[in-house]
């Protein structure tokens, strides 16, 4: 069963999601390679059979197959997106039985006291007020329901085990040029590193964080090779960031990044990638 999007879910968030953004390549990428870890930390929720789960900002819904398979045939997995190619994306892989709508968290056309967890990954640092956002998705969740907040890279990664100097000026390369097209600096993005803040301030209650490392070394995976390339070598980093590092930095970074080069980081014996993923649990 599919809902129609509300007119009204158009609206900018702070990175500038709207209705026809489309990264969903990337959230693909993403999902296959911290599959491990997402699957790890859904199973330690010890859901049950019948339960009804939402996934808010299910992107390209690979989780709702996960969340599924916990509460099985009796239960219900939902997963409501802003984008309509994530949507899209998402009917075309999740379980025949999942609910998948393209709407916006903060109107979600949803019945108050649904849910007994709302599962949401990499979505919250999207809002301009993410207070907001978990007040609205507590309002789906039945007593004693709770929410589960997702988030990777609250700590530094480490993409280049032997070069942390290049590390540091490819991160702040990074920060500028998010300074320049969104207008936000560090200040702006600063929100979602207090998770348990944001959910005690919401009147969540028994909040607990975990934090995991999702860690890979070489040889690497085609998958973790393919999110390394595509998602961050090329897709956060690339020609975008040549305004903001020296010509020598932007040289070395480019070699590092590029598969035909000798220098190609991935194939490096000394390979040791670290990400960090936190997920914080609250309860109504």
């Amino acid at each position: 069963m599919n809902a129609p999007l509300p007119r009204s879910a158009t609206s900018l968030g702070l990175l500038g999601d709207t209705v026809a953004r489309d990264y969903s390549h990337k959230l693909r990428l993403f999902n296959a390679f911290a599959a491990p870890e997402l699957r790890e930390a859904i199973a330690a929720l010890q859901l049950k059979p019948g339960m009804r789960v939402l996934d808010a900002g299910c992107g390209t819904g690979e989780a709702l197959g996960w969340l599924g398979a916990e509460v099985g045939h009796d239960g219900m997995a939902v997963g409501m997106d802003l984008a309509a190619a994530h949507t899209s994306a998402a009917r075309a892989i999740a379980p025949r039985e999942a609910w998948i709508m393209q709407a916006n968290l903060l109107m979600a056309p949803l019945a108050r006291e649904t849910f007994d967890l709302v599962w949401s990954v990499n979505t919250v640092n999207h809002l301009r007020d993410p207070d907001q956002g978990v007040h609205a998705l507590a309002t789906l969740l039945r007593p004693g329901g709770r929410i589960a907040l997702g988030q990777s890279s609250l700590l530094p990664d480490m993409y280049f085990a032997w070069d942390a100097r290049l590390e540091r000026v490819t991160n702040e390369a990074v920060r500028r040029y998010y300074r320049d097209r969104y207008g936000l600096d560090e200040r702006d993005l600063t929100a979602v590193r207090s998770l348990v803040g944001l959910l005690r301030r919401c009147g969540l209650r028994k909040v607990t964080v975990r934090t995991c490392l999702i860690e890979r070394v070489a040889p690497v995976s085609a998958a973790d090779e393919a999110y390394l390339v595509e998602a961050i070598f090329r897709g956060s980093w690339g020609e975008r960031l040549r305004p903001y590092l020296s010509d020598s930095d932007y040289a070395e970074l480019g070699r590092l990044c590029d598969p035909q080069h000798p220098d190609y980081a991935p194939r490096r014996p000394d390979f040791h990638f670290l990400q960090s993923f936190t997920l914080v649990l609250g309860e109504v």
